[in-house]
């Protein structure tokens, strides 16, 4: 890659990030516009689709990821991963914007460590590209079980948690299901140039067809499910590389540095990680619960629900 190619993906990166915040204020906008729907009920979707300001939101996200992919083809993973998972500190930063009122300091603190370990986990890490098409099929059948099981868990726990915890399993799920979704892309990534007859014939499309759609109703619950949405936004961001990670190790057969020193990187870019989803996850039912004077349930949450009908309950 050239210094001027480089040079040109950084400020495609930092649009991608801001598409993708800005998409994020939108959606947890009209997810507290539409009634409450329960967690992997597609009635929620439809709902979402009639209110211009949602439609906007995927205008939005859909540019983001085209100019990730951009950014990606221009500049290494290791430049660009850091400045697109900077999307949260948009979300925060535009969402007090748009509330008027100023983000709270430990909700923005656990933020920035969820950052600054997931970017030094992913620099150090430095993750390789595996021999396209060479499956690992023992390995890969545990992983899916695993992750599988966790999504079910996830939506089990989020039936009988309270209000103010709802939003973290189903983050956690959605974030699983991205995840897997960019996986399964990654491992038809060969055959996208064969032709739509052969990419009908992998299995793995019909794969992102269930795992992408089911990904973005998760996504859209975490957020109705949550008095405030950066902390649901955090988890699926810190979530998904990682699930990508591990789906590329243990299934496509790529790998990450190893080495002493590059172990220690890793383990204290995900200790700085953990900390980082803890205080987020302490701190966010104390902030649900935080009574504001013009009437807001929270600074996050919307005034009103002028744009679609009100809550079923």
């Amino acid at each position: 890659m050239s210094a001027l190619s480089v040079v040109a993906g950084v400020p495609l990166a930092v649009a991608s990030a801001g598409c993708f915040g800005s998409s994020g204020v939108l959606q947890y906008r009209a997810t507290h516009q539409v009634p409450d729907r329960p967690a992997g009920q597609p009635a929620l979707l439809t709902d979402l689709v009639r209110l211009p300001s949602w439609r906007w939101s995927i205008v939005l996200a859909t540019a983001g990821f085209g100019f990730q992919v951009v950014a990606l083809r221009l500049a290494p993973l290791s430049l660009i991963q850091p400045l697109l998972v900077t999307g949260v500190l948009w979300y925060v930063l535009l969402s007090a914007r748009v509330y008027h009122r100023p983000p709270d300091r430990i909700i923005v603190t656990g933020t920035v460590l969820c950052l600054a370990g997931l970017t030094t986990f992913l620099v150090v890490a430095d993750p390789s590209a595996g021999m396209r098409g060479h499956h690992r099929p023992a390995a890969g059948l545990v992983l899916f079980l695993v992750l599988g099981g966790m999504i079910v868990a996830c939506l089990a726990l989020s039936r009988v948690m309270g209000r103010k915890w709802r939003s973290l399993p189903l983050s956690l799920a959605a974030g699983i299901c991205y995840g897997l979704t960019a996986g399964f892309v990654r491992d038809l990534s060969p055959h996208l140039t064969q032709g739509p007859l052969a990419i009908a014939r992998q299995w793995q499309t019909y794969t992102i067809c269930g795992l992408g759609p089911l990904g973005v109703l998760l996504n859209q619950n975490s957020y109705q499910a949550g008095w405030i949405g950066a902390p649901a936004l955090a988890v699926i961001t810190v979530v998904d590389p990682l699930v990508s990670i591990i789906f590329g190790t243990v299934w496509l057969g790529e790998s990450v540095r190893g080495g002493t020193w590059p172990i220690i990187g890793e383990s204290l870019g995900l200790i700085i990680l953990a900390g980082g989803v803890l205080l987020l996850a302490l701190r966010a039912p104390h902030v649900a619960g935080t009574p504001v004077p013009d009437g807001h349930n929270h600074p996050d949450r919307p005034a009103d629900k002028s744009e679609g009908a009100t809550h079923a309950g």
